[in-house]
């Protein structure tokens, strides 16, 4: 019985997708640590000989291994001819050789992400702000750059007006990273849109985050009261704003129409209510797909099956067009 794939499945180098065949030794391969993606090193190839295999046929793609090859599942490892209709680890393939960056906690990622959960889009791929006030504009751009290290900067546009039935000139600053935009989403719940959005519990690393996140919400959403003493945030998002006040220790009563106000005291951190809690930055790399059907393949007449199987280091696993896999211990 032959180990590993055929010899034409697609397995994810670091320098790109290519066939099982050509994988040489001192190649990297990329894996899953967790729900993270790393990097493993080919320390050896070997090619086998086998009269039957697989085809594995899962929600993105179908490949052809040996039976005996391993998928990771939420209940362990299971061999490829045991895999109907379990769910096994994928990340996409597609996303392998972005850019990954280590996101900075602090005042400026506070503002960063309070600012985008008010007035900012997150698309597939990118971040976008858009508003009119230039002053806020380069507020944002500046805390993106400090706590991303990317490169952001403002752009002149115009943007229409209900209200005035005209345009009106305004600011934008986009940053495209799919990295980025699936770190925020992963905040939020996984549904950035801000009716749905949830609070982005991120932000209470420390006071200075979260005191980062109010200012840049508000910046967007809110106003300051005439006193002197304190600020307003207006959503239409009630749970949303019933987790704000529980953090800051304010009292709320939602409103139906058109949108809930919750009071913010300059003196907030007084009321002793706030809450350090530790939540990771970097998003997670991972999910689960569905193995609809293992089908049997023999091979047709005198020719074999050729499998290929690696010798990889530091870590065991390599991703078959981005399912986690491994070969039997």
């Amino acid at each position: 019985m032959g180990y590993g794939l055929s010899s034409k499945m697609l397995v994810n180098l670091v320098d790109g997708c290519v066939q099982a065949k050509n994988v040489a030794p001192g190649g990297a391969m990329w894996t899953l640590d967790g729900d993270r993606t790393v990097q493993t090193t080919v320390m050896g190839v070997t090619a086998v000989k086998g009269r039957e295999a697989v085809d594995v046929v899962t929600d993105h793609m179908t490949f052809t291994a040996s039976p005996d090859l391993l998928l990771a599942t939420p209940d362990g490892w299971t061999h490829a001819r045991d895999a109907a209709g379990a769910t096994v680890a994928w990340t996409p393939a597609r996303k392998l050789r972005r850019e990954r960056f280590a996101i900075r906690p602090g005042y400026e990622f506070g503002y960063f992400v309070g600012a985008t959960c008010a007035d900012g889009t997150v698309g597939k791929n990118y971040v976008s702000l858009v508003v009119n006030e230039e002053d806020f504009a380069t507020r944002y751009a500046a805390a993106l750059t400090a706590c991303t290290g990317l490169p952001a900067r403002l752009e002149a546009v115009s943007r229409p007006s209900g209200y005035l039935k005209r345009d009106l000139a305004g600011f934008r600053v986009r940053v495209v990273s799919s990295y980025l935009s699936d770190a925020l989403r992963h905040y939020v719940g996984g549904d950035a849109h801000h009716m749905r959005q949830r609070f982005p519990r991120v932000v209470l690393r420390d006071i200075s985050t979260f005191q980062g996140f109010l200012d840049g919400y508000i910046d967007g959403d809110g106003c300051d009261k005439s006193h002197g003493y304190g600020r307003v945030i207006a959503s239409a998002n009630v749970p949303f704003l019933i987790e704000v006040a529980e953090i800051i220790g304010a009292r709320f009563t939602p409103k139906q129409q058109p949108a809930s106000q919750l009071y913010v005291s300059n003196r907030w951190q007084s009321r002793g209510t706030f809450t350090p809690e530790h939540h990771r930055l970097d998003p997670p790399e991972s999910s689960w797909v569905q193995v609809h059907e293992v089908r049997p393949r023999p091979a047709l007449g005198a020719k074999p099956f050729t499998f290929y199987s690696y010798r990889l280091s530091p870590h065991p696993t390599f991703l078959v067009n981005g399912h986690l896999v491994r070969e039997p211990w």
